[in-house]
């Protein structure tokens, strides 16, 4: 899976609007099964559908347009929805392996500015599998991402706040802009509102991570649905059903999805896997032999400066843990 490849275009319909149909220019804003809200350049809202199906080269996908998009569309008649004709190529976009297809995948959200991963180490604690496949997924498509480490405010304990150190370190070692906060001090929520000012953003994490808390407590003026903390699992009940656009009374917008249990590292080759760890993709001119996976090889640069702390140990784990799947999978 090559950045190039996954930056395809969109091919139109074989048939076209009629010479009376005027087509206007429209961002994707919620996406509810066949249905898709849509905001055009001058603010009118209406809903559209799809005429026939878009496709992206090389990537089967279950959903045609996604939260982000920009579509050229009709506008509604009488109660009629509005007719959405051509997909305009996106700039990047970020999907997940699609539920009950193996080999397909569900675009999440396209045009992003950055993506903000909301991690935490208690209550519920977020999966380092999950964090790195979110970043790799980000890294492949050429989105920027940063993660903010929330609910710092339950650490209380010296291995708690040990780990919490470590997991910065781990995260900002690789090249991340990591940001310890909870959601319920203010000088932190300034902090959060200062990354996503004026930027389209995607917002993901595991369920009960406090994303819509934190949102809400940023920008009272959206009010979103929020969600309790399961006692039996620990982990968060979903709560958001369907993926929407939310505009930032202080400027930029973010994305908001269901909570998401896998991301789809979709077409990717085990030698591609280390050009998305930012950490081992500036070392891997140092190794040896140029088709070095990293693992067993000898005089791999990878493993030394793993072994040596330069690299998180957690990390290369990971990234390891990633390999393995992907091979499988390919052997699938």
């Amino acid at each position: 899976m090559s950045k190039k490849s996954a930056k395809g275009k969109a091919n139109k319909k074989t048939k076209e609007p009629s010479a009376s149909d005027t087509l206007v220019m429209a961002t994707v804003i919620r996406t509810v099964g066949s249905s898709h809200r849509v905001r055009t350049e001058d603010g009118r809202v209406f809903e559209a559908i799809v005429r026939g199906k878009f496709r992206i080269a090389n990537l089967q996908t279950t959903n045609p347009v996604a939260v982000g998009d920009l579509v050229m569309t009709t506008l509604p008649e009488a109660d009629e929805p509005g007719i959405i004709w051509e997909l305009i190529p996106r700039k990047n976009y970020l999907l997940r392996k699609a539920i009950a297809h193996a080999r397909r995948v569900h675009i999440l959200a396209a045009n992003l500015d950055q993506a903000v991963l909301i991690f935490t180490l208690k209550e519920p604690r977020t999966a380092p599998g999950f964090a790195d496949r979110f970043l790799v997924v980000c890294e492949a498509y050429d989105i920027p991402a940063s993660i903010f480490i929330n609910k710092t405010d339950l650490l209380t304990t010296p291995e708690e706040l040990a780990l919490l150190e470590a997991t910065c370190d781990s995260y900002r070692k690789a090249g991340y802009d990591v940001y310890p906060i909870s959601a319920l001090n203010e000088e932190h929520q300034q902090q959060v509102k200062s990354v996503l000012a004026n930027k389209l953003s995607f917002i993901g994490g595991h369920s009960g991570a406090g994303k819509t808390t934190l949102v809400n407590l940023i920008d009272p003026t959206l009010d979103l649905k929020t969600g309790e903390i399961s006692e039996y699992s620990g982990k968060g009940t979903h709560t958001t059903t369907h993926a929407e656009m939310h505009d930032l009374a202080f400027g930029g917008a973010i994305i908001d999805s269901p909570g998401i249990k896998e991301w789809g590292l979709v077409e990717m080759t085990p030698g591609e896997l280390g050009h998305y760890f930012p950490e081992i993709r500036s070392r891997i001119g140092e190794c040896r032999f140029q088709d070095c996976l990293h693992k067993f090889e000898p005089a791999c640069a990878i493993r030394t400066a793993a072994n040596e702390g330069e690299i998180s140990i957690s990390r290369y784990e990971g990234y390891l843990r990633l390999l393995e799947e992907i091979k499988e999978d390919k052997e699938f």
